[in-house]
């Protein structure tokens, strides 16, 4: 009995292994169907009268993607959303940033022990209390 069971399992298994590279790992055998050619956009401009070159065959959609695109420039943006009350009520609840005073270690990378950490100058004080560096 534990034999057939053995049997059934790695049947199961290799129906699924099989089943995985059909439908997930091998490419279809006819995939020049789904590639598609590119042409250049056809010349607009003075040199042929502004008309459109349909020379090729993709010259409808060359001809909808320029009026779609001359369409664009016909956008008009008006600026009385600046002037609206609501737009002039807002206001800047940004945090200022400040520098970490501890940044870390000059080189991250470098073995512990081998950061060179420059020693502060020695100050000495003056008579009235202010502080000043000597030079060495």
């Amino acid at each position: 009995m534990p034999k057939i069971r053995n049997i059934i399992i790695f049947a199961a298994i290799a129906i699924i292994l099989i089943l995985i590279y059909v439908f997930f790992i091998k490419s279809p055998a006819n995939n020049q169907a789904d590639l598609v050619s590119s042409t250049t956009l056809p010349n607009v401009g003075a040199a042929n009268g502004g008309a459109v070159n349909t020379s090729n065959g993709n010259s409808l959609n060359n001809q909808n993607f320029l009026t779609l695109l001359l369409s664009v420039q016909n956008i008009k943006l008006s600026d009385s959303i600046f002037s609206d009350p609501a737009f002039t009520s807002l206001h800047d609840s940004s945090v200022p940033l400040t520098p970490d005073p501890n940044p870390g270690r000059p080189n991250p990378f470098a073995q512990f022990g081998s950061d060179s950490v420059p020693t502060p100058a020695p100050v000495s004080k003056t008579p009235n209390g202010n502080v000043m560096p000597t030079l060495p």
